[in-house]
């Protein structure tokens, strides 16, 4: 029997040699797995590139075609506003020339009853100068009176403030009236009470079209105004 425990006897060279090629097997499979991660790595870092430009241009496509939908929808609202504001123009035409010849057939006895004769009935008297424009609804004359006839659809507040200040600078339009008494009148179809009578105080005619006549609805004593 040796007198050497057999678990002390050096290791075989054979065994050391698979050791070292079990780490040189580890080593090739450690740099295979770290090269297999890179490219992993740099795969799905192309692929979230390639997703986040994707991104990029269906969110610059989306935004192009929104911008196009609402030049698209702007300039249909422009274009039904133009053709709504024709319309209402043309609309507002008819019916001011409607109410202007109502009230022109029922001028002249309107004003004889009023103590102003009428020799002579004008429409649609217009001026041109320096650029400017002023048009007159209605002119109602005789040698010594001009009744300036002003035709809303509707009488609105602002109207009437608006007419006053058109009859201040009359003479100077149509100098052809200069040596008359001036008065101003505004025929309407649609308005309250309350704007007639603040028509009525600003010193003027009022009158109101209704059906197929038209009446002066001022106070039986009222005095009109005379502009300057």
């Amino acid at each position: 029997m040796s007198t050497h425990d057999s678990a002390t006897a050096p290791a075989s060279p054979g065994s050391f040699e698979e050791i070292r090629q079990i780490l040189r097997e580890v080593g090739i499979q450690a740099k295979e797995n770290e090269a297999r991660a890179k490219e992993l790595s740099e795969r799905a870092e192309r692929e979230m590139a390639e997703l986040r430009a994707e991104g990029d241009r269906r969110a610059r496509e989306a935004d192009r075609r929104w911008t196009e939908t609402r030049e698209f929808l702007r300039r249909q609202a422009e274009d039904a506003e133009r053709r709504f504001r024709h319309e209402a123009g043309r609309f507002d035409d008819r019916w001011g020339r409607f109410v202007e010849s109502l009230v022109a057939g029922d001028l002249v006895p309107l004003l004889q009853a009023r103590g102003i004769d009428v020799d002579l009935i004008s429409t649609r008297n217009q001026k041109q100068r320096d650029g400017e424009h002023m048009e007159v609804d209605i002119l109602a004359v005789n040698g010594e009176e001009t009744v300036v006839v002003e035709v809303k659809t509707k009488l609105r507040p602002e109207a009437v403030k608006w007419f006053t200040e058109k009859l201040r600078v009359f003479r100077d339009w149509f100098p052809d009236h200069g040596n008359r008494t001036i008065y101003g009148a505004m025929a309407y179809l649609e308005g309250g009470d309350d704007v007639a009578r603040h028509a009525e105080r600003q010193g003027l005619f009022v009158i109101r079209a209704t059906g197929s006549s038209a009446s002066i609805v001022n106070a039986p004593d009222f005095k009109p105004r005379e502009f300057p």
